[in-house]
């Protein structure tokens, strides 16, 4: 991904500037911080990007959707529509504060489909929690339809998918709350975080208490503030966000060249029988972090996977049998294993996680290979990586009909 590409002296600056005074935590010093304040710089940069009212850096995408959904209102025993497509993340956020897990359908955008969602929902359905995935995004206006139908709350985890929009919106800013992570694979990264965006201000206000032990931040005596809610340790450092600063001035330009590095191969890729690619919702709004190869079919795909493998070639992921971001490999979730006991081994799962139907997904995600696409790339780079992709496609298929 483009964000650990471009490390320099950007990043070295804002780093230097926290450890100039010492003040590693992002509130409060302010004696000794010599007017340094990373955090705020980091959520301002992503709310110049999105547009959004409101930005909250967190320590991690993932507890971004923790707290983007407890500051929605989800909690304990409220379904929740959730992706089988997504990093496990979404899942646990999900699972971790009480609420129930409902799989459901996605389409060609790789994201939830308004169909699936639709077919999803029952009188116990409280929340969709909609992942836009390998930087594209979801079809927004037919799934805002359904959830405004349904009276249900959106939260969206675009943990993939930072600077991409549809229709001129940024995923992210379609329901009450959004999130971005800027982990180490990232378009932007700060080594870890994440950040909350939201146009609602009470949304706002809880996550922020919520992801500090309850601390309003009125004041300037840590101690002595109030606590009007229970919350927990999801702070990012200063050193972090140091880094995100940095990092997310650098996406207009990431993006720009991303998109000029993905249509080259996309020109490439086009004349070769059988690849076609997954559907943008939004071409205009791409962030074109991936490109999005899909096969005919769930076997053609697993041979060009062993084709490519065979002929060395790397930076893709066959997400059918990927242990982190596909449901098949979600063992623990399904048979939930866990350390400590969950609500839902409680109250008791709202599908039978071992036995879903969704061929939809299946059908869809087996057909798909994704590669990252790189800052850095060359034209010769490219033509040289196209063409190994279309030897190795044209091989597998060949040998299918054979």
């Amino acid at each position: 991904m483009p964000g650990t590409e471009l490390f320099g002296a950007e990043e070295r600056k804002e780093i230097e500037d926290v450890l100039s005074t010492g003040v590693l935590f992002r509130y409060n010093h302010d004696a000794l911080r010599n007017n340094h304040w990373k955090a705020k710089d980091f959520e301002a940069e992503v709310r110049k990007i999105t547009g959004a009212k409101y930005a909250h850096a967190m320590s991690s995408g993932s507890t971004a959707v923790a707290t983007a959904l407890a500051a929605s209102g989800i909690g304990t025993g409220d379904e929740v529509i959730v992706p089988p497509f997504t990093f496990m993340a979404t899942i646990e956020a999900v699972l971790f504060i009480g609420a129930l897990p409902v799989f459901a359908e996605i389409d060609e955008t790789l994201c939830l489909s308004a169909e699936g969602i639709k077919k999803a929902i029952t009188p116990k359905t409280k929340a969709v929690c909609l992942v836009h995935m390998c930087g594209g995004m979801a079809e927004m206006d037919s799934i805002m339809k359904v959830v405004k139908e349904h009276n249900l709350v959106l939260v969206e985890d675009a943990g993939q998918s930072f600077a991409s929009s549809y229709k001129g919106t940024y995923t992210g800013l379609f329901g009450n709350a959004g999130c971005y992570s800027f982990d180490f694979f990232k378009i932007a990264t700060a080594g870890e975080g994440g950040v909350l965006v939201t146009n609602d201000e009470t949304t706002y206000k809880k996550a922020d208490v919520y992801s500090d032990h309850g601390h309003d931040h009125i004041g300037a005596v840590r101690g002595m503030e109030q606590h009007p809610y229970l919350g927990f340790n999801y702070r990012i450092s200063e050193l972090h966000a140091a880094v995100g600063v940095a990092q997310t001035r650098r996406v207009p330009q990431i993006k720009e060249k991303n998109r000029a590095n993905k249509k080259f191969l996309v020109d490439l890729l086009s004349k070769t029988p059988g690849i076609s690619f997954a559907k943008l919702a939004d071409p205009d709004g791409d962030s074109a972090t991936c490109l999005n190869l899909l096969l005919p079919d769930t076997a053609s795909a697993q041979r060009v996977v062993d084709e490519m493998k065979a002929t060395g070639v790397v930076g893709f992921d066959y997400w059918f049998k990927n242990m982190y971001h596909f449901i098949n490999q979600w063992d623990h979730i399904k048979e939930l294993r866990t350390v400590s006991k969950l609500p839902i081994e409680i109250l008791g799962a709202p599908q039978d996680y071992k036995n879903l139907q969704l061929p939809k997904t299946q059908e869809t995600i087996g057909r798909l290979i994704s590669f990252g696409i790189k800052y850095k790339w060359t034209e010769a780079d490219m033509t040289t990586l196209a063409g190994k992709i279309s030897e190795c496609v044209t091989k597998a298929l060949k040998t299918e009909n054979a």
